[in-house]
């Protein structure tokens, strides 16, 4: 639809938000409807299954983009006007005739645990039982050398809270998804990412819409935020340059910030950092970058090829 489309009583159509049905996600595009609503544009959700939604296996076996592409396929055949996306699940190949109008200001992108007892990661002993079925955890709490039993964990942000006390002694999850259904007060330890670094884009949404859609794409773009866009850009550069999907081992966390020149003066620069990890947790390659925010794609690019000339292709493949 264009935006401004008449409907047969001659009002303005309600610009239809394609979302996953889960309470996480509906909240998230229930947010991005409340902006377009308090801006003056009506907007409504329309929930569609996903196969991630229909499965219980791990996502790194369902293949990348299972919560996206029923999604996408709705968009581009009109059925709705726009897509709520977690930015961290979209594929990095761009998906033609769609454009990300917006990537809205970004909520806290780090991991958190949740335990039973209220205790922290340092607290859990040897053996005890932690769900995550990303590699990228995996990955980085294997290489914490802690002697954890990592268990496998699908399901919604619900139920993988329910099982802790259970089934388990703790989960991870992304903290910006505790944040966003109201459960943050959960969180017994939320990582710092020198410990555990993020998926890329953690955190971030990505609202998109029909690219030939030029008025639609105007009005999203009210509620992009810059340094957020500039941050997951480099993420996602990172994943492109390893030629990796969004289950890869790797962790990414980028951020722009004010530093002072021998004059005084204040500028913004981007500051990123990132690792591959081997799933048993026997190898991990860190690098970090510091420049231009206009550089955001080319610094994430120019860090994954520092990570690929020191292994990162061997490590991964572990």
């Amino acid at each position: 639809m264009t935006a401004g489309a008449e409907s047969t009583g001659g009002a303005a159509r309600a610009i239809r938000i394609g979302t996953r049905g889960s309470l996480l996600a509906t909240t998230q595009a229930g947010g991005i409807a409340e902006a377009l609503n308090a801006a003056g544009h009506r907007a409504e959700l329309v929930v569609i299954s996903t196969d991630g939604d229909r499965s219980a296996d791990p996502v790194a076996q369902i293949g990348v983009g299972v919560f996206t592409t029923a999604i996408r396929a709705a968009l581009l055949a009109g059925e709705v006007d726009v897509a709520v996306h977690s930015y961290k699940d979209l594929p990095t190949a761009p998906e033609a005739d769609l454009v990300i109008a917006a990537v809205p200001p970004r909520v806290d992108p780090r991991d958190a645990l949740v335990a039973s007892g209220g205790r922290v990661l340092g607290e859990l002993p040897p053996g005890a039982t932690v769900g995550t079925s990303a590699p990228r955890r995996i990955a980085q709490l294997n290489a914490l050398g802690l002697g954890l039993e990592i268990r496998p964990l699908r399901g919604n942000l619900n139920s993988r809270l329910g099982k802790v006390g259970n089934e388990l002694d703790a989960v991870v999850v992304a903290r910006a998804g505790l944040v966003r259904i109201g459960r943050a007060d959960e969180v017994t330890e939320a990582f710092d990412p020198v410990v555990l670094l993020p998926a890329p884009a953690q955190g971030a949404l990505a609202v998109e819409c029909r690219a030939d859609d030029a008025e639609l794409v105007s009005i999203l773009a009210e509620l992009d935020d810059a340094p957020t866009r500039a941050s997951v850009d480099a993420e996602r550069a990172v994943l492109t340059a390893l030629e990796a999907g969004c289950t890869a081992p790797i962790g990414a966390i980028a951020e722009v910030v004010e530093s002072i020149d021998d004059d005084g003066r204040i500028f913004t620069e981007l500051s990123l950092r990132a690792a591959v990890a081997a799933v048993d947790g026997s190898d991990v390659i860190r690098s970090s970058v510091v420049g231009p925010v206009e550089r955001a794609v080319e610094l994430g690019a120019e860090l994954a090829a520092e990570l690929l000339d020191r292994g990162a292709a061997e490590v991964m493949r572990s």
